[in-house]
């Protein structure tokens, strides 16, 4: 019998009081990683319901269950190189914890990724049609806004603000002192502060509706975008 090895994934999953979400997740991520080696890494932003309390019980259940449970300052894209630091694979997949990501999608995402020797492959949502049940009207046009604000840059994905993509860990620790580091979204901070070029493709996803959890998209974090924007503009015109 033909001994096939398997890719090797870490699937990192920032998360802040989704305790209804963890077990759903898992499930589904088990079912749809079979053909991969893989971990799955939960990063709990010192969450105040039974997040810590269910990530601990699936530790001790799960051999490649490795949660990580910050007690720092909170910050989504701190919570991302949390993971990313502790992964032991080279293949990184983001997704966020919230079952709006279907993990359905992660096979011909990790297809497209190998296949074109991409640097990122992005689970993309179209915010343009308009058509996205699990995206507020006020989220699809803030994040339209941003979109054309980033366009500046050149970046060639449908959805910058995508939290769910697949990379290379070698792009994270080559880079990393580039990176801006704070708020929601690192997919841009990895395109805008990586000293190469980023080839990127998109797989267009439909992005489900949330509901065991309330978004975390605020003015607070519009604000921390808009900023890192201007600074990446700044940034641009002094190289």
């Amino acid at each position: 019998m033909k001994f096939i090895k398997k890719d090797r994934l870490s699937v990192v999953i920032p998360i802040l009081n989704e305790h209804k979400n963890i077990l759903p997740l898992t499930l589904s991520l088990i079912k749809n990683l079979q053909k991969f080696d893989y971990e799955i890494i939960f990063v709990d932003d010192n969450s105040v319901d039974n997040s810590k309390q269910i990530l601990k019980l699936l530790k001790v259940k799960y051999k490649f269950f490795k949660p990580i449970i910050r007690k720092k300052i909170r910050d989504l894209s701190q919570s991302c190189f949390d993971g990313i630091e502790k992964a032991s694979h080279e293949n990184i997949l983001i997704m966020d914890g919230d079952l709006q990501h279907d993990p359905k999608y992660i096979n011909k995402m990790f297809y497209i990724y190998k296949k074109d020797k991409c640097d990122i492959v992005i689970g993309a949502r179209n915010l343009l049609s308009g058509s996205n049940p699990g995206l507020s009207e006020t989220r699809r046009i803030a994040s339209v806004i941003l979109i054309f604000l980033f366009s500046i840059f050149t970046i060639k994905t449908l959805d910058p603000m995508s939290g769910f993509f697949i990379f290379h860990k070698n792009l994270y620790k080559k880079n990393k002192r580039m990176f801006f580091g704070k708020g929601f979204k690192i997919l841009i901070d990895l395109i805008i502060n990586s000293k190469k070029n980023i080839k990127t493709k998109d797989v267009l996803i439909n992005f489900k509706r949330r509901y065991e959890s309330k978004s975390k998209m605020n003015f607070k974090i519009l604000f921390i975008l808009i900023h890192f924007y201007f600074l990446s503009c700044i940034k641009k015109l002094i190289n």
